[in-house]
């Protein structure tokens, strides 16, 4: 136990002594999860649009002037025509034209009804659409507070709530995918490397001629990794919540053990690829490939796994991270408890025991 203890001390000495590894396991999760913080919004702000106002009443002024007030949209220009729309469009600064059509102001209120156009740069359809549904969000605001007794005959008006997430904030999507994404990424990568680094210096075999067992020296490999990764879950998530303001609705404590759980199966995974690797390039290579784009594009992270062809929604269950970020999801979220999480918790302990039966059947006690 004494040479356990011995071989986990210098393997911290060593993840210390190197300010590459460092930087890996603290520098680039915090630089991922500001970028992601910055960078992927499912709202709009400050995007340019152009007016064109053929009726330029007092109406469709006070239109414009509440949609550039919103913070929303910016006005580029007022265009003089409806020949300027596909010029205006080529320049790519502008992402929508608003088209007041004549005696709008005037239409409105003698007949209920008005036309106006919008149109947008489909070149970018999630910023068309977006910047669609925003627009008519703030006019339909307007008419209806300056003719609240204006109803058209069987007219519905759903009153419309987001549950868990009122302000539709990126951050509650985008800080629980960049966790599972880090934790793979950082735990399996890491794990993988140094295992084989140690074949490739050739200080593999020193290490399995020592009293030291080919079980305490996976176990020596892994555990500062565990506890580094579990420093790392600690700042993403109070970074989540002081930073972006991310709530922990559920237990604190379950959401830890789980997080401690999909370490495990990442250093379990690891060390599957530390069995196949010859060496470092090759292990990096299958880490960063292997990992890092399924996790991404296959976890439900970014893109809905049900708008997904039926092949890779098949795929997609193959995926760790996938159930992870259903259970933080779920956990930070909704505040619920184990109860409602068994299942994907049950497929994590499922996948950590099959890795880790895997890679003791593939560990080689001798070097080829």
């Amino acid at each position: 136990m004494e040479q356990l203890r011995s071989f986990i001390k210098k393997e911290f000495y060593h993840i210390f002594r190197d300010p590459r590894t460092m930087l890996i396991l603290f520098g680039i999760p915090i630089a991922q999860l500001l970028i992601f913080g910055t960078v992927i919004k499912s709202e709009i702000t400050d995007i340019h649009i152009a007016i064109y106002d053929q009726a330029k009443d007092k109406t469709s002024q006070e239109i414009t002037h509440k949609l550039l007030s919103s913070g929303y949209f910016i006005l580029d220009k007022n265009l003089e025509s409806l020949d300027d729309i596909d010029a205006i469009f080529k320049k790519g600064k502008v992402r929508e034209v608003i088209v007041f059509k004549n005696d709008f102001g005037k239409n409105l209120v003698k007949e209920g009804t008005a036309e106006m156009q919008l149109i947008a740069d489909a070149s970018d359809p999630n910023t068309a659409k977006l910047a669609i549904a925003y627009t008519s969000a703030i006019v339909n605001d307007y008419i209806k507070k300056l003719y609240p007794e204006m109803h058209m005959p069987m007219q519905i008006t759903p009153e419309v709530r987001m549950y868990f997430n009122e302000e539709m904030q990126s951050a509650y999507m985008f800080v629980p995918g960049v966790m599972a994404m880090i934790l793979m990424l950082i735990s399996a990568m890491m794990t993988s490397i140094s295992i084989t680094r140690e074949k490739e210096l050739g200080t593999m075999e020193i290490l399995l001629v020592s009293p030291l067992k080919p079980a305490q020296i996976i176990v020596g490999k892994v555990i500062p990794y565990l506890f580094l990764s579990i420093a790392n879950a600690f700042v993403i998530v109070l970074m989540g919540r002081f930073v972006f303001g991310v709530p922990i609705t559920g237990s604190f404590i379950l959401l830890m053990l789980e997080t401690i759980l999909f370490i495990m199966m990442a250093l379990c995974l690891g060390i599957l690829i530390s069995t196949v690797a010859k060496n470092q390039m090759v292990a990096m290579f299958i880490s960063m490939i292997g990992l890092l784009l399924p996790t991404m594009l296959l976890s439900g992270f970014i893109f809905p796994v049900k708008n997904m062809p039926i092949p890779l929604q098949v795929l997609s269950h193959a995926m760790p991270a996938k159930y992870f970020i259903t259970i933080i999801r779920a956990i930070m979220l909704k505040g619920v408890g184990l109860f409602y999480v068994w299942k994907e918790t049950a497929v994590l302990i499922g996948m950590t025991l099959f890795f880790i039966a895997l890679s003791v059947k593939k560990f080689k006690i001798r070097l080829e």
